[in-house]
C-alpha cells in the first residue's frame, strides 16, 4: 500500500478543524469518559477519545490563516475515536510529523510536565517516587523528575519494565511483582519520599500517603484500580489522613489537565524541543506484542484499552487508525 493510503487526515473549518488522524491516544479516563462519569447529561451515542495526529486535508475561513492543506497537526480534545474529526484550530499544534511519538506528549507527556512544575515543588536532590511508572504518564513523571535532579523511585510489574525505567534514567525501579512495595520503601528510604506521582490509588495510594517524608507532596493523577468498579473509585481509608498530614506538615494535591489549559502549549512546546533534541525518550506501545497483533483500526481500540488495563503496556498505548477506502469517503 502507498503511504500517502496509510494517512489518515485533518481537515479545518473556519475555527474549526476536521481531523482525520494517522494515530489516536489510549488514556485508562477514556472509559471514564466512556462511562459518563466525566459529564453524566452526555447521553449515548457521543463521541470518545482524548487525543490524535494526523494530516490537514481542508481549511476553514480562519484556519487558513494558520495552516495549509498537507500540514501536520496533533489534537487534545473530546471524539478522536474517528475517522474524521472536528476539532477548533486553536486546539491544534503544529507536529513535524505525524510520528506517534509526538502522539505522547498531548495528555500523557503534558500531565507529568505540568503536575510536577505547578503541584510537584522540586527541589534538587529530592526522592520522587513514580507508581506506574513504565506506562504512558509515568515515563515522563520519571524522566521530568531525574531533570530536576531528583533521587527516582519507580513502580513497575516486570522486570522488563524495570530494565525500561533504568534505561531513563530510574534510580530505583520497583518490580512489585517480586519485591514487597511497602518492605522496601520501608527499608532503603526510612525517612519517607518527598514526592508521589500517584495513578493507582486504593491500597497504593494508601501506602504512598505512609511514606511521605515531612513537607512531602503527594500529587494524585489518577486511581486506576477504581475505573473499572462501577463506581469508578477504589476503595480507600482515609479516616487517619489529616492525623498523617498534620504530622508530616504534608500535603496531599489533585491534578486534572483541563483545570491547567494555560500552561498547555509552553508545555507542548518545552517537550517537543526536548525530543527533537535526543532530551526526551518517549515510548510507545502500538500492540506488535499483543496476542491479536498491532492495534490498526478503530475496531481495535477496545482491544487496546484491555491491553493497558492489563498492565501490559510498556510505554503509551497508540492505534493507528487506518483511513477509509477513498471511495467511501464522507467529506
Amino acid at each position: 500500500m502507498m503511504e500517502k493510503e496509510m494517512r489518515r487526515y485533518v481537515a479545518l473549518e473556519l475555527q474549526h478543524h476536521v481531523s482525520h488522524s494517522d494515530f489516536v491516544g489510549i488514556n485508562a479516563s477514556d472509559i471514564n469518559y466512556s462511562a459518563g462519569r466525566y459529564d453524566p447529561s452526555v447521553k449515548p451515542p457521543f463521541d470518545a477519545g482524548f487525543e490524535g495526529i494526523g494530516e490537514v486535508i481542508g481549511l476553514g475561513l480562519s484556519a487558513s490563516s494558520r495552516y495549509t492543506v498537507g500540514d501536520t497537526v496533533a489534537y487534545f480534545g473530546s471524539g478522536a475515536f474517528a475517522e474524521y474529526t472536528v476539532v477548533p484550530a486553536k486546539e491544534s499544534v503544529p507536529v513535524p510529523s505525524a510520528k506517534p511519538e509526538f502522539l505522547t506528549l498531548l495528555v500523557s507527556g503534558a500531565t507529568a510536565y505540568i503536575a510536577l512544575k505547578r503541584l510537584g515543588d522540586l527541589a534538587k536532590s529530592e526522592t520522587v517516587l513514580v507508581t506506574a511508572a513504565a506506562g504512558g504518564t509515568g515515563q515522563f513523571a520519571v524522566q521530568f523528575a531525574k531533570r530536576a535532579g531528583c533521587h527516582v523511585i519507580g513502580t513497575c510489574s516486570s522486570d522488563e519494565k524495570a530494565v525500561f525505567l533504568k534505561s531513563i534514567g530510574c534510580d530505583r525501579p520497583i518490580n512489585y511483582a517480586k519485591e514487597d512495595l511497602a518492605k522496601t520503601l520501608r527499608k532503603e528510604y526510612p525517612q519517607g519520599v518527598d514526592v508521589v506521582y500517584e495513578s493507582v490509588g486504593g491500597s497504593v495510594l494508601e501506602l504512598a500517603v505512609n511514606s511521605l517524608a515531612t513537607k512531602g507532596r503527594l500529587i494524585v493523577i489518577g486511581f486506576i484500580s477504581g475505573y473499572q468498579t462501577a463506581s469508578g473509585i477504589p476503595p480507600f481509608k482515609g479516616g487517619t489522613l489529616p492525623v498523617k498530614l498534620l504530622q508530616k506538615s504534608a500535603s496531599v494535591r489533585g491534578f486534572f489537565l483541563p483545570h491547567f489549559l494555560g500552561d498547555y502549549r509552553e508545555a507542548l512546546t518545552s517537550m517537543m524541543q526536548m525530543f527533537a533534541k535526543g532530551e526526551l525518550v518517549c515510548e510507545v506501545d502500538c500492540g506488535d506484542m499483543a496476542q491479536e497483533g498491532k492495534f490498526v483500526g478503530l475496531e481495535s481500540v477496545f482491544r487496546a484499552v484491555d491491553y493497558m488495563y492489563a498492565g501490559k503496556n510498556l510505554g503509551k498505548v497508540v492505534v493507528e487508525v487506518a483511513p477509509p477506502n477513498v471511495g467511501d469517503s464522507k467529506l
